[in-house]
């Protein structure tokens, strides 16, 4: 599904008006009347009201006035107040004001404090409100009678309706950069908007529904598709094929390079993964020490041990771990290999070295931090990364609070810089291409925060790069699969005691799930 940013968002309502000749009085009396008919029914136990709908002097002020004269029309006792004079309003919005009031509706004035604290008093029994205050366009902090609204509205007991995205929230990234609504619901128009779909702002934006505003078909097919929500149907269609006639051989052969002493669960998760994954056939090097215990573990999976030193992979391994790359399809490494010197050491020569595509977690990224060399060196060999935002700071030398501040920006400017696949983990993972691309998943919950979560994903993904899957779709199939599965367990766990063991039995079924749509 197509997410937008509030640039093309514009551009998509520029077009539909300049060439497919809709004009924007249209396209505001569309949205407004699907704002209007979505309160409609899921609130219908709140008829009559009273609602209350602040409005600003924007269009999202606009989409205000057509919502309030099909509410006042399906029977609502309708109270507006609208935070600015009414002769303040230009445009489309001054046609819908003008309707509203030749309707019989009555507009309070507020465009002070004063005022706006007489009006919000008389609204104070109101069962329902409605923000349409800002719309995509307005990317910063509200500020005077526009701030104290918002902090009136997130002080009331009744549900509150955002218009588009709550107030307050930027479109295009999610940012919140002062005060912001906290909605029950946002309806927003035609496609979802980044913002409501990344933190911090999904947090904002509670349930989300989409409304068609009359934008033509083949306009909208041209809107960007440079950000998509991996939904069910997105991740159907990414689905690598499984012929009739296949083995183990036709399925790859993943390579995972993980371990070390008191660590031998994140190697044998990361291995397992990669079959639950699909691969045909995966081999496990591991420190000598421990390969008995993940042998133990792993009874379908290859093992191959490495030369140690304390418990942890020696850079002497090197030989031993090209030769075994030979005729394997993939790699994945890093989860729980260790921080000694000469585990990183190998890291870094081995990922200048392999031409193979490789998944990256964990302590294979700390080797990479302050060596982003390695990864320039590799530009143009299928690489992902998936750090979680502590792992993104020491990789990118930012703040977690800068990461986690503008989350697809950080993603995106790593993966362009370095030329690899970024998965940034956390709600709503976030997962960037070398071109700039991004993909929002659409899956998880926050019971699958627990330990080996993590080295689950990267043997999935790897499990997929073994299979001949392209990076990008690898790591944003990988993604959605391995929140799909927690979903599946949310009925039996709720939002904790989910392990990652658990997670890796799901996994085939959750593909299965996903198949069973295709032929049913």
């Amino acid at each position: 599904m197509k997410v937008l940013t509030a640039t093309a968002m514009q551009e998509l309502d520029r077009r539909t008006i300049a060439e497919a000749g809709i004009p924007g009085a249209v396209l505001m009396e569309n949205a407004g009347r699907g704002v209007a008919d979505t309160v409609a029914r899921r609130f219908s136990g709140l008829l009559p009201g009273p609602v209350l709908i602040l409005c600003g002097r924007g269009n999202n002020g606009g989409d205000g006035f057509v919502i309030a004269r099909h509410l006042r029309t399906a029977g609502w006792n309708v109270r507006l107040v609208l935070l600015a004079e009414r002769g303040a309003l230009s445009g489309d919005a001054v046609i819908m004001r003008d309707m509203f009031e030749q309707s019989g509706g009555r507009i309070s004035e507020a465009p002070d404090a004063v005022r706006l604290a007489t009006s919000l008093a008389e609204a104070a029994d109101c069962r329902l409100c409605i923000d349409a205050l800002c719309g995509t366009g307005f990317a910063r902090a509200p500020e005077g009678v526009m701030a104290a609204a918002i902090d009136w509205l997130n002080h009331q007991a009744a549900p509150v309706v955002a218009v588009d995205l709550p107030s307050g929230v930027d479109a295009s990234s999610g940012v919140v950069p002062g005060v912001a609504v906290h909605a029950a619901l946002t309806v927003t128009f035609a496609f979802p908007k980044v913002g409501l779909l990344s933190y911090p702002g999904a947090e904002y934006a509670g349930e989300v529904i989409t409304v068609s505003i009359g934008i033509p078909a083949e306009v909208a097919a041209a809107a960007s598709d440079d950000i998509l929500l991996i939904d069910a149907a997105e991740a159907r269609a990414l689905l690598p094929p499984r012929p009739a006639d296949g083995h183990k051989g036709t399925f790859g052969h993943l390579l995972v390079m993980a371990g070390s002493l008191g660590k031998s669960g994140a190697a044998v998760m990361t291995a397992e993964a990669g079959l639950r994954a699909g691969a045909g056939l995966v081999t496990l090097a591991c420190p000598a020490g421990m390969q008995q215990v993940a042998a133990a573990h792993l009874v379908e999976v290859m093992t191959e041990p490495l030369v140690e030193v304390n418990g942890a992979v020696s850079l002497q391994a090197m030989e031993a771990l090209l030769a075994l790359s030979d005729g394997k399809q993939a790699v994945a490494l890093g989860p729980g290999l260790g921080t000694t010197e000469e585990a990183g050491a190998l890291v870094r020569r081995f990922l200048k070295e392999t031409l193979l595509p490789v998944v990256v977690d964990a302590d294979g990224l700390n080797a990479l931090a302050g060596h982003l060399e390695v990864l320039d060196k590799r530009r143009g060999r299928a690489t992902v990364l998936t750090p979680h935002p502590g792992e993104m700071a020491r990789l990118s030398g930012r703040t977690v609070v800068e990461i986690q501040a503008d989350r697809i920006k950080a993603a995106r400017d790593f993966a362009m810089t370095h030329g690899v696949v970024l998965v940034l983990k956390g709600a709503r993972t976030i997962t960037a291409f070398p071109d700039g691309k991004v993909r929002i998943n659409g899956s998880g919950h926050a019971g699958m925060a627990s330990g080996g979560m993590g080295d689950v994903l990267t043997g999935l993904i790897g499990g997929l790069l073994a299979q001949g899957m392209d990076a990008g779709a690898a790591a944003a199939l990988g993604v959605y699969l391995h929140g799909l599965a927690g979903d599946r367990l949310r009925s039996l766990f709720g939002d904790a005691g989910l392990l990652a063991t658990d997670l890796l039995r799901e996994l085939p079924i959750a593909r299965h799930s996903l198949l069973k749509e295709i032929t049913c």
